[in-house]
């Protein structure tokens, strides 16, 4: 099976080669990596083709865009995997073995998705880990009280996003909330835990940077749970803001 990983850059040249380093030192050999820049004018793209004439499954393009959820739209229709996931360019895979792990549970099971745990990273020491986000099994039921997997830890095959669509541009911080509640209330489609990091995101992302993000991605959240019609989505918001403490306090 091949896996499509798909990044999103603009202004990246701090951080990408950390990023594209993590991806092509995976031991896992059928990587397609896609990245989708949204017209940088730092040395982020001289980054990126440095690292294309060391490894030819690098493909890439640079063209304005409407934002993150934009560029992972266009990642996605490039993609030819039979499996897709996502590695932004402030993240990084936590190991060298990530992707073999995550492809192994696709192929010994009839999975449609799977996700594991996540790590918030201090900016300029990654090895500092400032919050931990442990995830579970998945229930259905879980989805009514707030919970979700980590959006940068979750692979689907190619024909979850065939099915369900693209990320939503309405939505400017919670896309992604809003394409996984679609996603995981599909009772048709199986999804499997793998309790293992298998994502590292530096802090100070386009959803937590701030006090004002954080109030924009709740209010984003809150019409998303309506959309997607969990029943009680203040409830749902309020368990979903609470969850996250316990994260700063056990790593």
């Amino acid at each position: 099976m091949k896996v499509s990983i798909i990044t999103a850059t603009y202004n990246s040249s701090a951080t990408i080669e950390h990023c594209i380093q993590s991806v092509i030192g995976q031991d896992y050999p059928e990587i397609e990596y896609i990245i989708v820049d949204g017209g940088s004018t730092d040395e982020t793209i001289s980054v990126i083709k440095d690292w294309q004439k060391r490894d030819s499954r690098i493909q890439w393009v640079s063209e304005k865009d409407k934002g993150i959820y934009d560029a992972l739209n266009k990642g996605v229709t490039m993609a030819t995997g039979d499996v897709i996931g996502f590695v932004h360019s402030d993240d990084f895979l936590a190991d060298p073995s990530t992707i073999s792990k995550l492809m192994l549970k696709f192929k010994t099971g009839d999975i449609d998705g799977v996700y594991g745990n996540l790590q918030y990273v201090d900016q300029t020491n990654p090895d500092k880990v400032i919050r931990a986000w442990k995830s579970q099994p998945f229930r259905s039921n879980l989805l009514q009280h707030g919970w979700m997997p980590a959006h940068p830890t979750l692979f689907l095959k190619k024909e979850v996003y065939e099915k369900h669509g693209e990320f939503n541009l309405n939505f400017k911080i919670a896309a992604d909330y809003d394409f996984m509640l679609r996603v995981l209330q599909d009772h048709s489609l199986s999804f499997s835990y793998l309790p293992q990091v298998i994502t590292k995101m530096r802090m100070g992302g386009a959803s937590n940077g701030s006090l004002k993000n954080i109030m924009n991605k709740s209010r984003e959240d809150y019409k998303v749970m309506k959309t997607n019609g969990l029943t009680f989505p203040m409830w749902g918001l309020l368990a979903k803001n609470l969850s996250k403490l316990p994260q700063f306090f056990f790593k």
